[in-house]
C-alpha cells in the first residue's frame, strides 16, 4: 500500500471522512456536501500526521520556499508537522513556520500573521481541506499584502468542489493536494 494510499485509509479509520448521500453536512460556504473532511480529527493521530508530513515532503523536493503557514487553526498543525519532518529529514531544509490570524489582534502590535517570516520570503500556503479556496485565498492575500512571495499551495483534501482549484490558481498560485475526495471515496468502498 503506498503513503497515498495509508492516508486515505487513516481518515477511513479515525472516522474523520463522513459520508451522507442523503443528508450531507453543511459547509462554511452554506451549501450542503454529502461529504464530511474533518483534517483536524485527523492530524491529532500521530501515524496521521507522519504520512501527511511525508506525502507533503515528496511533493515540496523540488519547489524552493523558505516558510510555511496558513489560516488559523487548521493550518497550524500542518505546517508545524512538515516543517518538523522537513527538518529531521534533512537538516539544509529549515521551513519556517507562521499562521494567519481571521482578526488582527486587538493588542500588542495587532498582527495578522504570527511566526516566522521576513517580508522577502518564499512562502507556501497550507491548509486541511480546498472547496472554494476562500480560506486558502484569505491567507495569500494576507501573505502577500505582509511582502511575501507566494506561488505555491498545498492542501490535504481538494474536495473537487465549488471551483476551489480554478479560483486558487487564477490567482498565480500552483495548488498540490495531497488526495482528492475521489481518493477518499475508493477507500470507503474498499472497506
Amino acid at each position: 500500500m503506498t503513503a497515498q494510499e495509508q492516508l486515505a485509509k487513516s481518515f477511513h479509520d479515525t472516522q474523520s471522512f463522513k459520508w451522507d448521500r442523503d443528508n450531507g453536512f453543511k459547509l462554511a460556504s452554506g451549501e450542503i456536501s454529502p461529504f464530511y473532511v474533518d483534517c483536524r480529527a485527523l492530524m491529532g493521530h500521530p501515524t496521521a500526521r507522519r504520512l501527511v508530513a511525508q506525502l507533503a515532503y515528496e511533493a515540496l523536493t523540488d519547489i524552493e520556499f523558505d516558510c510555511l503557514g496558513g489560516i488559523e487553526l487548521g493550518a497550524i498543525p500542518i505546517a508545524v508537522t512538515i516543517s518538523d519532518f522537513a527538518c529531521a529529514a534533512s537538516p539544509q531544509r529549515l521551513w519556517r513556520t507562521f499562521v494567519v490570524r481571521k482578526q488582527p489582534k486587538d493588542h500588542g502590535l495587532g498582527k495578522l500573521i504570527e511566526g516566522s517570516i521576513r517580508p522577502t520570503d518564499r512562502a507556501l500556503i497550507v491548509d486541511d481541506v480546498l472547496t472554494s479556496g476562500g480560506s486558502l485565498l484569505k491567507a495569500v492575500g494576507v501573505a502577500r499584502e505582509a511582502g511575501l512571495q507566494v506561488d505555491h499551495a498545498l492542501v490535504i483534501v481538494d474536495r473537487l468542489e465549488q471551483n476551489g482549484r480554478v479560483r486558487v490558481e487564477r490567482e498565480k498560485v500552483r495548488l498540490i493536494s495531497l488526495l482528492t475526495i475521489e481518493d477518499l471515496m475508493r477507500t470507503v468502498s474498499h472497506s
